[in-house]
């Protein structure tokens, strides 16, 4: 006979482990459950009931007629500024294709969406990355860049719950980089998808508005509904001076001939319907609960940790103590292990950013915010030693 073997049978193998389930703080997007859904399904209904011959068309490279004239009517300009585009991306890059040449000098802040470097780099621009402070780019720094003879042709702006980082450009700040863009001849350019999921404090003036809007010559202003009615929709626009603006839709005509008009007949129906108000409120109080639970995670899970809790927005900027050794590199990978996704700091800048990453907490569910974080701590920790 055989001795004993150290094999177990199948009688006394161990269950399997569960699968860890992922907590994702990367991608910012709302979760399905703070989406109108059923509004949604009731305004395409409605879109097609109204203008048939409008959604099944390929329609104008301006956008929908409808939703170009309610967005213009928002802003207080004529509908000659404004062009209604396949999202907020595909405007920026019409403006950067109309704009920026290789070599071209463009200001943004630092750390400014990952997008915007990629959409400016591979156009060949000069880009000065311009410290950003809890209460907007740093003017300051900008002042020295022009006056030491940089001339940039925009700088881009997102002056609400920034895109990493969660902070928002000071009424101060905001006058100041309109004094320098008229003195200097630079477009000001403003990004702003988030400025409509504000859910505390009191909410500032678009530089558009503060630039006399429909008589603006140094404002252009992006948006999007992708933050207020769901990213799926896809429809974005620009606002800006009329010359430039039709320039752009000659570029849009020989890119697509039109955009999306079903997307754009949709949002028209549901921004203008009476569901658009409600839904709205449930994303920004589901938003607000959600960076709550994230603010008191951190303060206990990670106290070393430094943060600004925003007042609006998707997302948050985690910076950890500069000398003490972290990789965000392998923050992310052990973070990963662990069933944890997050974005690292390194992606939102040219150089630096080891020791910081950005959580977006919009896809969070409240109940895996707390566990989220506490993986996250472990991971830090592991990817120190």
């Amino acid at each position: 006979m055989s001795g004993p073997t150290t094999e177990q049978t199948p009688e006394t193998d161990p269950a399997p482990k569960p699968a860890v389930t992922t907590i994702s703080f990367a991608r910012g997007a709302p979760s399905t459950d703070i989406v109108d859904v059923q509004g949604l399904k009731e305004a395409a209904v409605a879109a097609f009931d109204a203008d048939p011959a409008g959604m099944t068309g390929y329609g104008t490279a301006i956008g929908y007629v409808p939703l170009r004239r309610w967005i213009a009517g928002q802003h207080g300009v004529p509908e000659d500024h404004v062009l209604v585009t396949n999202g907020s991306m595909q405007a920026d890059a019409f403006l950067f294709d109309e704009l920026v040449t290789p070599g071209s000098a463009v200001v943004t802040e630092r750390p400014t969406y990952d997008r915007t470097l990629l959409g400016l780099r591979n156009r060949g621009a000069n880009v000065h990355l311009v410290t950003l402070q809890e209460d907007g780019i740093d003017v300051d720094e900008v002042e020295a860049l022009l006056r030491g003879g940089v001339r940039p042709v925009l700088a881009h702006v997102i002056p609400n719950f920034q895109n990493p980082a969660g902070y928002t450009l000071s009424l101060e700040k905001r006058h100041r980089l309109l004094e320098l863009a008229r003195e200097f001849g630079f477009v000001l350019f403003e990004d702003d998808p988030y400025v409509d999921v504000r859910f505390s404090g009191e909410p500032l003036p678009r530089m558009l508005e503060l630039d006399g809007g429909a008589d603006s010559t140094t404002v252009v202003y992006a948006c999007s509904f992708s933050k207020t009615v769901c990213p799926g929709i896809r429809v974005g626009y620009l606002v800006g001076p009329p010359a430039l603006i039709d320039r752009i839709r000659v570029r849009a005509t020989n890119t697509y001939i039109a955009p999306n008009m079903v997307a754009q007949g949709t949002v028209h129906q549901f921004v203008t319907g009476p569901r658009f108000a409600g839904a709205l409120e449930t994303v920004k109080s589901a938003l607000a609960e959600r960076v709550g639970l994230l603010d008191r995670a951190l303060r206990e899970h990670l106290p070393q940790a430094t943060f600004r809790r925003p007042d609006g927005g998707y997302f948050l900027w985690v910076t950890l103590p500069a000398g003490e050794g972290h990789d965000v590199r392998r923050i992310t990978k052990e973070a990963a292990a662990r069933g944890v996704a997050i974005v690292p700091g390194t992606d939102f800048l040219l150089e630096g950013g080891e020791n910081a990453f950005r959580l977006a907490y919009s896809a969070v569910q409240p109940g895996d915010v707390d566990e989220g974080v506490r993986r996250l701590a472990e991971a830090i920790e592991a990817a120190r030693s």
